[in-house]
Order: structure tokens, then C-alpha cells, then sequence
């Protein structure tokens, strides 16, 4: 992945002898190079989120009887569901992480198999609760052409509700593939021993990404499916 020209000598986690790419000096700018990168991503990354979370909530604060009747029609058992298995990948990506450190390659390799099946659980479950949403006579899709089975109060405003529901999981769902995709990757390489020997950076970022989609989750459970279950 990198055209090693040099080797770094001090870095910041005490290992030495590292490979680092010939446009950097030492291993150590590298290193912060790449973790500045990806904190710099993150933050346009809440941006973007924060943007919807803000729209939800200013309409959420108009049409609260419409929001309230649309969201217990929603499946919180798989969001709730859903929830778990986000936190256990959480968990596992940590671990990942920390076997990375340690260069313990079976380890890694089975803790980075271990989050990537739960990143595909998640949308196996956010895939049947979409098609709950498709089924005839339970039509709650606010698209042109297509039945909206909605007999709570404000049908126009549940249409609101819906809409942000469908683009918010949506956008959160593929970053869960692109998260996926992420760690098919970093599993092939590390079952070839790439990420031993203290070369961590990739599983380390790959880690910040997912921990932050993870995040993103926390804060739409509640806000999409916990509005009124009274």
C-alpha cells in the first residue's frame, strides 16, 4: 500500500523499525498525518448529521401529534435489537484495535470477522424492518405513486416523519456498507500479517470510523423510535 523508503526510529507508541511512506519523514508524522485526517473527516461527518438531527427536531417540535403517532409505528424491537448489536461491534472493533497493538494476527483477524458479521446483521435487520414498511395495506413509504397507509392524525406531516426516518437510516445504512466494505479489506490484509509488528494505523482509523457511526445510531434510536411510547 505504501513505497517504504525509510525507517522511523522514535514514534509515539514506542515500537521501532516501522515502514512509512516515502512523502513523510519518520513514521511518527505519518502516524498523526493520517489520525488528523480522519478526526477532520469526522467532524465534517457531524456536520452533516447534526444538519439533520436539526431539521428533525425543528419540525419534530411543529408537528409533535403527527411525529408521535408515526413513530409507534415503528419496529423498536429491531431498532432496540439493532442497538445491541451496534454496541458489540463497538466492542469488538476496540478489541480489534488493541490486538493491532499487540501484533496478535489471529486475534485481530477474528475480532475484525466478529464486527464485520455484525455490521451485516444490523442490515440484515434494518432491511426487514424496511420491507415491513412496503407490505400492502402497511404502506408507510411517503413516495409519489406508492399507497400510505396512515390513519393517525396530520397524514401530510407523518409524511414528513417518514420521509426524515427513510433518509436518516438510509444515509446511517450506507455508511454501515461502506464501514463493511472497510473491513473486508482490512480482514484480507490482515489475515496476509500486514498489521503486526506495530503497523496499527489502518485498524486504528478504520476503529474511529466505525465508533462514530456507532454514535450516530445512539442518537437515532431515541430521536426516531422513542418519541412517545406512552
Amino acid at each position: 500500500m505504501h513505497t517504504p523508503e525509510a525507517l522511523s526510529t522514535d514514534d509515539p507508541h514506542g515500537h521501532t523499525g516501522l515502514e512509512f511512506a516515502h512523502h513523510f519523514d519518520d513514521w511518527q508524522q505519518e502516524y498523526q498525518s493520517k489520525s488528523l485526517g480522519m478526526w477532520l473527516f469526522l467532524v465534517t461527518e457531524v456536520m452533516f448529521f447534526g444538519g439533520m438531527f436539526l431539521v428533525y427536531m425543528v419540525y419534530r417540535y411543529q408537528f409533535t401529534p403527527a411525529f408521535d403517532a408515526s413513530s409507534r409505528l415503528l419496529n423498536l424491537w429491531a431498532g432496540a435489537i439493532n442497538t445491541v448489536v451496534l454496541l458489540a461491534s463497538s466492542f469488538t472493533v476496540a478489541l480489534a484495535v488493541h490486538a493491532a497493538h499487540l501484533g496478535n494476527r489471529k486475534m485481530l483477524v477474528r475480532l475484525l470477522a466478529a464486527t464485520l458479521l455484525l455490521g451485516v446483521v444490523f442490515l440484515g435487520i434494518k432491511a426487514y424492518e424496511y420491507s415491513e414498511k412496503f407490505q400492502p395495506g402497511h404502506q408507510l413509504v411517503p413516495v409519489a405513486g406508492w399507497a400510505f397507509d396512515y390513519h393517525g392524525p396530520e397524514p401530510q406531516q407523518a409524511k414528513l416523519f417518514f420521509g426524515l426516518y427513510f433518509a436518516m437510516t438510509g444515509v446511517h445504512a450506507l455508511h454501515m456498507i461502506i464501514g463493511i466494505g472497510i473491513f473486508v479489506y482490512l480482514l484480507w490484509f490482515a489475515r496476509q500479517g500486514r498489521y503486526t509488528g506495530g503497523n496499527f494505523v489502518s485498524v486504528e482509523l478504520a476503529g474511529l470510523y466505525w465508533h462514530f457511526v456507532d454514535i450516530i445510531w445512539i442518537f437515532l434510536f431515541p430521536l426516531l423510535y422513542l418519541v412517545d411510547r406512552s
